[in-house]
């Protein structure tokens, strides 16, 4: 699994793939989660920990 800053850097790699057109469904879908993960990092950060040791016990 990866951990959070390899799965934000993921979404901005995706979200760069629909630069060209801004007005893209994916474009806005990718942005908008890529701002909300960026501005609430720690929580994200701490959620992505808890599934990683929900997926080791298992």
């Amino acid at each position: 699994m990866m951990n959070a800053d390899q799965l934000l850097a993921k979404l901005y790699a995706l979200r760069k793939d629909y630069a060209d057109d801004p007005e893209d469904e994916t474009y806005q879908a990718l942005h908008h989660t890529f701002l909300f993960i960026s501005y609430n990092m720690a929580a994200f950060k701490e959620y992505v920990k808890k599934e990683a040791e929900k997926e080791n016990k298992e």
